[in-house]
């Protein structure tokens, strides 16, 4: 299990003034972060940009320091074991940085791997095997400049497990794929956490790829966690329920609220062209009471659906109350 604990960082930079004046600005990247990855889980970080996600990952795999706390991979200490620690994680990055687009396919796992102090035939056996798993091996001896960008993508995923990492830490992993390959990566995401036993660590802005993949969740903003835990119970510490969202013709509002008036659950009413909608906020919708009720009033139902609170709207909520 990797697990970080109380994990600060801040930068000093100079900002010039004039021609012989400058100023000292410290930010503080991180404060006061801890967060745990266990194997075969997928972990979520979540923040705007700017919000200290970066600065968390770069102390995760060692290539910062934290100004303080403490980063342990089964017991030991990342930073005082960082040959054994980087030969156990690795990274992937959205966009097409960190492979050489010179090279070829199979020479970029070979160069990577050496980094790695693999045995050749080690890295000659994972290469080939990683290939073929990401539909590249006929590709092989192709400069990898003239691959598309999803070709280059799936390269970086295999550049990523060719030391058979235990932990991953995926950055914006489908940054700028379409959809059909984004969709697939995250089903490989999924199998390298679920078959293989893999702890990831996500960062993405695409809030439907972190209610799809993740297990457990931190959201952060101005390098501090402000909420955590399961998507549900992030819903439930912000109070954000379901809604069920029905139209009915255009009538006398004063009246429709004192049909709801009685309504258990909390209700608004918005005025839409020639409509009005009607939401209802709870968490145990139940439809067949909705129609029955509105069917009594003899108000007819235009239209009817059920919205599940979304990691997006949590996001936004979260930040809102940080600020207040």
């Amino acid at each position: 299990m990797l697990e970080a604990a109380h994990l600060y960082k801040q930068y000093t930079t100079k900002t010039r003034l004039g021609l012989f004046k400058s100023e000292k600005i410290t930010k503080q990247a991180t404060t006061d972060i801890s967060l745990t990855i266990p194997p075969g889980k997928i972990i979520g970080v979540l923040g705007e940009n700017g919000a200290g996600k970066t600065t968390l990952i770069k102390m995760l795999t060692t290539l910062l320091l934290p100004d303080s706390g403490t980063i342990q991979l089964d017991g030991e200490d990342i930073n005082q074991q960082l040959k054994k620690t980087r030969k156990r994680i690795n990274m992937i990055a959205g966009g097409e940085r960190n492979i050489y687009w010179r090279l070829n396919a199979l020479e970029n796992l070979h160069y990577f791997g050496s980094l790695y102090e693999l045995p050749k035939k080690t890295i000659d056996e994972r290469s080939e095997q990683l290939l073929k798993q990401f539909e590249l091996w006929e590709k092989r001896h192709i400069p990898v400049e003239q691959f598309s960008k999803g070709m280059k993508q799936r390269l970086q995923i295999a550049k990523g497990l060719i030391n058979n990492p235990d932990y991953l830490f995926l950055d914006e992993p489908t940054l700028g794929l379409d959809v059909q390959i984004a969709k697939e990566l995250r089903q490989t995401i999924k199998q390298l956490a679920t078959q293989d036993g893999k702890g990831i660590l996500l960062t993405t802005h695409y809030m439907a790829e972190a209610e799809e993949l993740c297990d457990y969740i931190y959201i952060i903003d101005n390098g501090a966690i402000l909420l955590s835990g399961t998507k549900e119970e992030i819903f439930s510490q912000l109070n954000l329920t379901k809604q069920v969202v029905f139209t009915v013709p255009l009538s006398d509002t004063e009246v429709l609220n004192q049909y709801l008036s009685d309504w258990s659950d909390p209700f608004e009413i918005i005025e839409k062209d020639d409509m009005l909608e009607v939401r209802l906020f709870t968490n145990q919708p139940d439809l067949r009471k909705i129609i029955n009720f509105f069917s009594d009033k003899n108000i007819d139902l235009l239209q009817i659906e059920i919205i599940d609170p979304t990691l997006e709207s949590a996001l936004l909520a979260s930040k809102e109350r940080s600020v207040e």
